[in-house]
């Protein structure tokens, strides 16, 4: 079994060499048709053209939209920009809000600072920030 797993891999990477090189076709005495990559020694031999192997194209194509109006891929272009822009700062947010809400749940000693004063937060204030941050993480981030 490893012998013919060995044999028809070997062959298969030998098979991309042949396909590149030059295939010679002759018929030898007996009419029998061959083709090798080396012509025969003292006989006739055709070559066959083979086809070149096809290579990538340095730049991607352009796709139909932008051959068929460019102006729209510009369009399409910057709505791709601004909805990408509008992806990151929400995600911020998110990042924020959670970070926010992690605060809220671990600290029940909370204070902020309003009008240049430091209060505490009650208990209830706390209940109720904590619960708008969910409802805000539940609508906003996926």
């Amino acid at each position: 079994m490893r012998h013919m797993i060995l044999t028809g891999s070997l062959m298969l990477a030998l098979s991309a060499t042949a396909v590149a090189g030059q295939v010679y076709k002759w018929v030898d005495a007996q009419g029998v048709t061959h083709f090798s990559a080396q012509p025969p020694q003292g006989q006739q031999a055709t070559p066959i053209n083979t086809p070149a192997p096809r290579q990538a194209p340095a730049e991607p194509a352009p796709s139909v939209e932008e051959l068929l109006d460019p102006e729209q891929a510009a369009i399409d272009k910057k709505v791709k920009e601004q909805v990408a822009a509008q992806e990151a700062e929400r995600k911020k947010y998110c990042e924020g809000a959670r970070t926010n809400l992690a605060q809220l749940e671990n600290n029940p000693r909370l204070r902020v600072e309003e009008d240049g004063k430091v209060r505490r937060v009650d208990e209830d204030e706390r209940q109720q920030r904590i619960a708008d941050l969910k409802r805000s993480i539940a609508e906003n981030c996926k």
